[in-house]
């Protein structure tokens, strides 16, 4: 599926979580499905308690993150002398 696409299923709320960014319009943040991911669940034991999501739910919120991040520059920190 075309990433453009898969990025119509992340939405913002101003009245959810603050407005970050969320799957489906529903009451889940991308970031917990990625911690969920980064903790070692699988997909499809996200998809199982999370009857509702579909497994391009969970593709979408890694392009999310790889586009995000791919704008961030990571500058060397420098120590001052004292």
């Amino acid at each position: 599926m075309d990433e453009n696409k898969l990025l119509e299923r992340i939405s913002f709320n101003p009245k959810i979580f603050g407005g970050k960014p969320i799957v489906g319009g529903r009451r889940l943040a991308v970031e917990h499905v990625l911690g969920m991911l980064s903790a070692g669940d699988s997909i499809e034991t996200i998809l199982e308690g999370y009857p509702w999501l579909e497994p391009e739910d969970i593709q979408a919120c890694l392009v999310y993150a790889r586009r995000i991040i791919g704008h961030e520059r990571i500058e060397p920190l420098q120590m001052e002398s004292v």
